[in-house]
């Protein structure tokens, strides 16, 4: 016993060592997409409508508009209203809270139209940044006192106390405003930009339903039961792949509470031990070491190692057993390699400008084939011959 234990803290300092004296990751950035500033979701669960929203003012830029900053909180105000007269109508058996996924932004786009930020910032309850906890709690005990009504009968008065409360810590939505000396509505504003909304299109890869249909993809925050395209994994990375080749971004909707995802470093891998290149006495005491041990030495993100090979049947399982989860939003915007020339995508993050990369983080390939639970593209974006399979 004393034996193993000294192997495994010989093969641990090893480790520690090659950690200390490594190069850790260095990044070239490929080809870039153009985009806007990295923003701040601060503490608000409203990922999906600013990355949904980043990606629509990259969309702009594409096509030939200005720069600008859309109100984020202009979005999530309408689609709280939303959300929840229909969790009233479900009698509370619908997913109620901050959460949403990126249809929420085009519908609610097509719905009410669009602010600048600058018109509606959104934070009318004393913060310079969301701050959210109040507001959803407030929110969810007021939709659940309308369910649990005594009188066993909705008043006419509900929707206009639910719209007092989004007021409240909103703001009142403004029916016109000036923008660049014009006086815009919200919706003359999103029909003067140079985007169509009937253009953008969600994309998965489960074997549960078949492929090249549309389904109600089933995560938690798709409270609005909206329809995603299914199309094999190699045809959803394909996606992708033509997408930046073509300078358009990516919405992604992704797994990020990974052991292979690293805040603190903006990494994202999936690694596998790389048994062939160690040496027989290497091999050896890999094999002693525990299943945690070994588990902490591939996770240290020290420098590129081997990564798992993805396969459609591992994305499923990972979905299926409630290891995939739809947790986070972001923006890919690019192509990158570390210095063993392993692939990455480059992608915004709305989680501040921060170290190490200024709010920017790195995903590997294999990372965005296993982890990826639903993309946002505009359908021009996609293959000719995969567009022609899902009939757009």
């Amino acid at each position: 016993m004393k034996r193993l234990i000294l192997t495994a803290i010989v093969v641990l300092s090893t480790l520690t060592l090659s950690a200390q004296s490594g190069e850790g990751y260095k990044f070239t950035d490929g080809k870039l997409i153009k985009t806007t500033s990295v923003k701040n979701q601060y503490r608000s669960g409203t990922c999906w409508c600013f990355s949904a929203l980043s990606f629509l003012e990259n969309e702009i830029m594409r096509a030939g508009g200005e720069e600008m900053d859309l109100s984020e909180m202009w979005i999530v105000r309408n689609i709280y209203f939303e959300k929840a007269v229909k969790y009233v109508r479900l009698h509370g058996s619908l997913n109620f809270a901050v959460g949403g996924a990126a249809h929420d932004v085009t519908n609610g786009i097509r719905n009410y139209g669009i602010v600048p930020q600058e018109v509606y910032p959104g934070l009318n309850y004393g913060t310079d940044k969301p701050h959210f906890n109040e507001i959803d709690a407030v929110l969810k005990a007021y939709v659940d006192a309308i369910i649990r009504n005594p009188n066993k009968k909705l008043t006419t008065a509900w929707k206009d106390g639910l719209n007092g409360i989004l007021d409240a810590y909103f703001g009142k939505m403004p029916e016109k405003f000036t923008y660049n000396g014009k006086e815009y509505t919200p919706k003359s504003f999103a029909e003067s930009l140079p985007i169509d909304i009937d253009n953008y299109v969600n994309i998965t890869s489960y074997t549960h339903h078949p492929f090249y249909s549309k389904f109600v993809i089933e995560v938690p925050d798709n409270w609005a039961w909206d329809m995603v395209y299914n199309v094999p994994m190699e045809e959803m990375m394909a996606v992708i792949d033509n997408a930046l080749k073509h300078d358009y971004s990516i919405m992604w909707a992704a797994d990020v509470s990974e052991r292979g995802f690293s805040r603190t470093k903006a990494i994202a891998i999936v690694p596998e031990v790389d048994l062939e290149s160690m040496s027989g006495t290497e091999a050896e005491r890999w094999g002693s070491l525990s299943e945690k041990e070994k588990e902490d030495a591939l996770y240290k993100f020290d420098k590129p190692g081997k990564e798992k090979v993805i396969t459609q049947q591992m994305r499923q399982e990972a979905y299926d057993n409630y290891e995939t989860t739809d947790d986070h939003g972001m923006v890919i915007i690019g192509t990158a390699t570390d210095q063993n020339g392993n692939p990455y995508f480059k992608v915004k993050n709305s989680w501040d400008v921060r170290p190490p990369y200024g709010g920017y983080y790195y995903f590997s390939r294999p990372f965005v084939e296993y982890k990826t639970m639903s993309l946002m593209v505009n359908k021009n974006a996609i293959p000719k011959a995969i567009r022609s399979k899902l009939g757009l």
